[in-house]
């Protein structure tokens, strides 16, 4: 335990500003406290692992029952993944005030970091704007168009451009954008269940590994390049292209596995006759290139929540004047995985004990393995935010540590900030809602390809 008393020593940003018994919360030392916050945590993410359950449930018991009561709402209200989270983090707090008192559980709570969830939020209601949809479903259909037109070039164009294009959109627009296209060019088709989440798998591992191509796309990266000084170049030179190899591969690899249902899906509706030219062509070009300036602010501004919020409130404006040309603001779902997110930031932040001590003095290659396995029950910006803790991490670990979070941040809904927004649009096309395990098994091998690939082309090989 050395080790991490020697972390508790080195003060994060603004710990100045935190109470001291909220800094005795955080610490990397056990304490019983510490064992209660982790039940609890498990039980959030057992919750998760079993939302599907839950609405199977309730969806059985509301034909039983031909209405639906009080009670039934509240199943159906808790089987939502979006709010699993955010409800065991009522106990949580109950938990604080029992073994301290109830202005540090407040204080804690209050000082939490929510500007990735309320970024997320912002972001999710931009991208899902019909400008910024037909613009991006446009530059989709070009490249179809270049790879023959049919189904699969769409579905293989979606999967690998969209994924690259998170790492200038932010993963978390990537994603939106990502997942209704899929929604409305591919989905529609009602593929097969195996490889609707071989589909889905794929969208979420590429999105987490689609966005290293800068420093400022994805929270875990921007966590870990502010860190330990990563240029957009390095992360470039050192990931980006190996992330780009591994996303095409797996892309191949699964078409080729798939191709035949792909292309049977070919005989029910032809793909690229979905979003008619002159419904592009309707929307003026200034109003297109508003939206795409407001993106590049907001994601230019985005460790800024008060001027981000701001902004977003001016874009409502600027939204409402041109209605003629928009859908309807999309904010619920988008503030349901705000809500997700930041229950996991409450969460995450009391469970440094035991995942610093996991990676800790172990061989790069262990870490690495260690990491995605971390990774895939806790966001990967908590992982990254603990492995920043780290004194004397060396290079051969942060590559390490590095990669094995971005590999793993496809094979849970609660891996990778964006994949509860991937999982609200999609989850309509999975009858029985999506099951966790299939979800991982179809993730498991575009993840084992970019560990392999992360390994071989790394200075740990």
């Amino acid at each position: 335990m050395g080790i991490l008393a020697e972390i508790t020593k080195q003060p994060a940003k603004f710990d100045c500003l935190k109470p001291a018994s909220v800094l005795a919360l955080e610490k990397l030392d056990w304490t019983p406290f510490h064992t209660i916050s982790l039940i609890l945590f498990a039980c959030a993410v057992l919750h998760t692992l079993f939302t599907y359950r839950l609405q199977i449930f309730a969806e059985r018991l509301e034909k039983r029952r031909g209405k639906r009561t009080a009670g039934l709402h509240f199943l159906f209200f808790i089987s939502q993944v979006e709010v699993v989270f955010a409800l065991w983090a009522i106990p949580l707090f109950f938990a604080i005030f029992s073994f301290y008192n109830w202005s540090t559980a407040l204080e804690y709570v209050n000082t939490r970091d929510y500007t990735e969830p309320l970024f997320v939020m912002v972001i999710l209601a931009l991208t899902a704007t019909r400008p910024i949809i037909h613009i991006a479903e446009m530059a989709m259909r070009r490249c179809a168009h270049l790879l023959g037109g049919s189904l699969a070039s769409w579905w293989f164009a979606v999967l690998t451009v969209g994924p690259i294009l998170g790492s200038f959109i932010t993963e978390v627009g990537a994603m939106t954008l990502c997942a209704l296209l899929l929604a409305r060019q591919f989905y529609v088709y009602e593929p097969p269940q195996k490889l609707s989440y071989a589909t889905l798998a794929l969208l979420f591992v590429n999105i987490s590994v689609g966005g290293i191509l800068t420093d400022f796309a994805s929270p875990a990266v921007l966590v870990l390049a502010h860190a330990w000084d990563w240029t957009s170049l390095d992360l470039f030179l050192n990931f980006g292209w190996k992330a780009i190899l591994g996303i095409v591969i797996s892309n191949i690899l699964y078409w080729l596995y798939f191709r035949k249902e792909i292309n049977a899906l070919n005989d029910k509706k032809e793909i690229l006759t979905q979003t008619s030219e002159g419904e592009i062509a309707s929307i003026p070009y200034w109003i297109t290139f508003i939206h795409i300036l407001f993106i590049i602010w907001i994601v230019t501004i985005s460790h800024y929540p008060a001027v981000f919020i701001a902004s977003f409130l001016f874009f409502m404006g600027f939204h409402q004047i041109t209605r003629e040309h928009q859908y309807p603001i999309q904010i619920r779902q988008p503030m349901l995985i705000a809500l997700f997110l930041a229950g996991l930031v409450i969460h995450g932040g009391l469970q440094g004990w035991w995942v610093v001590d996991l990676l800790y003095e172990k061989p790069p290659l262990s870490v690495m393995g260690t990491a995605i396995g971390l990774t895939a029950f806790n966001d990967n910006t908590a992982i990254s935010y603990l492995a920043s803790l780290i004194p004397s991490w060396g290079p051969l670990f942060e590559y390490a540590i590095f990669t094995g979070i971005i590999a793993g941040g496809g094979l849970t809904i609660i891996a990778n900030a964006p994949n509860p927004a991937g999982y609200t649009i999609l989850k309509a096309h999975f009858r029985e809602g999506i099951h966790p395990i299939k979800l991982f098994m179809g993730a498991f091998l575009p993840t084992l390809i970019m560990y392999a690939i992360f390994y071989l082309f790394s200075p740990l090989s």
